[in-house]
């Protein structure tokens, strides 16, 4: 494992994070709130009732979105002349649900002939590659549509059309200086875009494909001429919450309405076979899932697949209409998520050693982390840039080799970098370094030859030291604030799980206070469970502190500084209220 010590910044202690309590801006919401959820929602940029409405109605129109009446009029000749549509979709779970929303969708508007394929990330990589055109044509396809993916897919897209087959890219990810030369294309990131939300996920993209084709059939009397039941697309806004979700795209009002409908539907017992599946097999409630279960119960499940096998397979669990084959399909995600687990655990660990080493030996880390060995899967690499970037609050890629001997890297940002920006501009002062790249502001996707692995760090660290400063290195935990005694209970537990879809830029309430530790234990080996007291209260309620036995404060404070989420813990059908510890330090 090799990093590169240059661009070094000063270590500001990402372990001790700076905790500031959100402002609260002038409000006009109703009573019926109560003040805890009014502050909440005020410090989140919401002020009033009418900007908590997530009906459908209040949904962005799909006419604002650049491409879609070329979409739509590619897709309805291709239903009405019994064309052969292929979806190519991307290998996580946003691609899973996108190709899922796309296959239901065409079928239940009348399309004869719709099938799938996916790519398999070890052998083909990402999009839709010449190689993966290649193995398309087997399928003899009219129209290939892909879905998450596409954007920066040039050389597949000409191999396509070259072969006579008409091309519908549905995307979300930045497009480059170029763009391919498909028949239509529907990205809200276009540069000409002006649609009000760029936070689509790809299963949000092909939702609106879905809503603006069905009105262009609805105009040509398709669906009475054929006898052919109109589709209620909300039908599919379980497959759109969940793959919204699982991308960690910004919940921006419009992606909130998507996710809050698909979430009542699911609450409701309207999910599918494959969903309710995946929610049985993670030990979730269905009747009170939340966005934070998609999020950490459902969606590393459906990514397993990707990471360490094949797509396919959750896929299939997500088409399939038969009970039990959902629940077979989702029992073997189930086991590929603790394979995942394991290999993540094992790498994670040789990440944090090295992170170790390097600040015992200058107690300074470079702005942006590289990290590499050579028996990484890189199925794996983005789950571990991820929790070493929020261990040490720095911009990590983690790399592992492919069957070709290229490295393949994961990465992972802070806020205020965006990280496809900085690979965009490293390729441009150094045009011979970056074999591809593409991605978000907050994650990205790259490959490099393996012996530039050295360079490609320094240059990496450098760029981020010129990109950050040290306010941005420090890691901050924004609160809502202290919650007096009679609001540490159930309700207002309940309350907050279900007030908001909450995720990327629409966090979830979080808490700070005072407390004196009345009893603790080691529970689980590492977990520390607590009796806690306000400071300056007098009811003890219930805590818990993941993986905090070896913490400092963990075993002789009094008291603490607790920052911490209102949780419900739920143990044989005996429902409480407890603190989510997020962080602790004694006073």
């Amino acid at each position: 494992m090799i990093s590169i010590k240059r661009g070094l910044v000063k270590t500001l202690g990402p372990m001790n994070p700076a905790i500031r309590r959100r402002a609260t801006p002038e409000h006009a919401f109703g009573d019926e709130l109560g003040p805890i959820l009014k502050r909440v929602f005020a410090a989140r940029g919401i002020c009033s009732d009418a900007e908590l409405d997530l009906s459908l109605k209040t949904l962005i129109p799909s006419d604002q979105l650049s491409g879609i009446n070329e979409a739509t009029q590619l897709l309805a000749e291709a239903i009405a002349t019994d064309k052969r549509i292929l979806i190519v979709a991307d290998f996580d779970a946003d691609g899973a649900t996108s190709c899922a929303v796309a296959v239901r969708g065409l079928r239940n508007m009348g399309a004869v002939t719709v099938d799938y394929i996916v790519p398999n990330r070890f052998a083909y990589g990402y999009g839709l590659t010449p190689e993966i055109v290649n193995i398309a044509l087997r399928e003899q396809p009219d129209l290939i549509i892909t879905v998450d993916n596409g954007i920066s897919s040039m050389a597949g897209v000409k191999a396509a059309r070259d072969a006579g087959v008409d091309v519908l890219i549905t995307d979300h990810h930045l497009p480059g200086q170029d763009i391919p030369n498909a028949n239509a294309i529907v990205n809200p990131n276009l540069h000409d875009d002006s649609f009000g939300s760029k936070n689509l996920a790809g299963v949000g993209v092909i939702f609106y494909v879905l809503l603006a084709l069905r009105m262009e059939l609805r105009t040509r009397h398709w669906f009475g001429d054929n006898k052919i039941k109109e589709p209620n697309l909300a039908e599919l806004l379980d497959l759109v919450a969940l793959g919204t979700v699982a991308d960690v795209v910004p919940l921006d009002r419009n992606n909130r309405i998507l996710v809050e409908q698909g979430l009542r539907r699911i609450r409701a017992g309207k999910t599918i076979a494959g969903i309710a599946a995946l929610i049985e097999v993670a030990g979730a409630n269905q009747r009170r899932l939340s966005s934070s279960d998609l999020a950490f119960a459902l969606g590393p499940r459906l990514n397993s697949a990707g990471r360490l096998a094949d797509m396919g397979l959750g896929i299939e669990c997500l088409l399939s209409d038969s009970e039990s084959k959902a629940r077979q399909l989702a029992e073997r995600l189930q086991q590929l998520n603790l394979e995942r687990r394991e290999i993540e655990r094992e790498m994670k660990g040789q990440a944090t050693s090295f992170l170790s080493s390097l600040t015992i030996d200058s107690g300074e880390l470079p702005a942006g982390l590289c990290f590499f060995d050579a028996s990484w899967h890189q199925g794996v690499v983005g789950i571990v840039a991820s929790r070493i970037k929020d261990q040490c609050h720095r911009p990590v890629i983690a790399f592992a080799p492919d069957e070709s001997g290229q490295l393949k890297g994961s990465g992972r940002s802070i806020p205020g970098l965006h990280l496809r920006d900085l690979l965009d501009l490293l390729a441009t002062r150094h045009p011979n370094l970056l074999s591809k790249f593409g991605g978000h502001a907050m994650a990205a996707g790259l490959s490099i030859e393996a012996q530039d692995f050295a360079e490609f760090s320094a240059i990496f660290a450098d760029l981020a030291a010129q990109s950050v400063n040290e306010t941005m290195l420090q890691k901050t935990l924004e609160t809502d604030g202290a919650l007096d005694d009679q609001y540490l209970d159930i309700s207002l537990a309940e309350k907050l799980r279900t007030a908001a879809p909450w995720g990327q830029a629409f966090p979830a309430p979080l808490f700070d206070d005072d407390f004196d530790i009345v009893s603790r234990r080691v529970v689980g080996e590492y977990h520390l469970k607590l009796k806690l007291r306000r400071a300056q209260g007098q009811r003890v309620v219930d805590g818990i502190a993941f993986n905090a036995g070896q913490q400092a404060w963990a075993s002789d404070a009094n008291r603490i500084r607790a920052v911490y989420r209102l949780d419900v813990n739920e143990y044989r059908d005996a429902r409480s209220v407890q603190l989510l510890i997020e962080h602790a330090s004694e006073i």
